[in-house]
């Protein structure tokens, strides 16, 4: 299991991420320095990626970033307002607030990772593609295969060992049609 994230890591962090990134929304700024001035709030903000399959999260994005610059997620509602995004923070200081910062090289970033955690609310399959599921399924298949085929050469070299020709013949059949099926 993961090992949760410090209060005073996560404001280093955030102290560290304001000094070297511009945002693209000032509001974001003081949101951040908002979290950072207050205990209780800080010690119930997960920094994740995909926040917006969190139950309350916001992405923040630095000028360095392709993605948009603010949006807030609620359940299902989504809003890029900053300041219903505060007022919400405000009133809500001990219910758990996921955050995904969007910035240059995010994804190679020591101290970010530092303060990352699994996101509990990702699909399974989220970083499965179409691709992925065809490849398991075939090699289930394949799977399969294999061990009935062993299964019915090794049940065929005990009928013949025990010269039972009835069950040789049984099991020859079942590889015909295993052989016609998949094979």
């Amino acid at each position: 299991m993961q090992s949760p994230v410090s209060v005073q890591d996560k404001k280093s962090f955030i102290e560290w991420f304001l000094s070297h990134y511009q945002l693209k929304k000032r509001e974001s700024v003081w949101i951040l320095n908002y979290i950072l001035n207050h205990q209780t709030l800080l010690s119930n903000v997960h920094f994740v990626r995909e926040a917006k399959f969190c139950p309350r999260g916001f992405i923040i994005s630095s000028t360095s970033s392709t993605e948009t610059a603010f949006r807030f997620h609620k359940k299902q509602l989504v809003t890029t307002d900053p300041e219903k995004a505060f007022h919400d923070i405000r009133m809500n200081q001990n219910t758990p607030l996921y955050i995904q910062l969007s910035f240059q090289n995010e994804n190679q970033n020591a101290l970010y990772a530092a303060v990352l955690i699994d996101n509990p609310f990702l699909p399974d399959d989220y970083f499965i593609t179409a691709e992925d599921q065809e490849r398991a399924q075939k090699i289930l298949e394949k799977t399969i295969y294999d061990y009935q085929l062993k299964t019915i050469q090794e049940n065929i070299n005990k009928a013949l060992d025990k010269r039972h020709k009835q069950n040789f013949n049984k099991w020859v059949k079942q590889l015909h049609k295993l052989e016609n099926t998949d094979g």
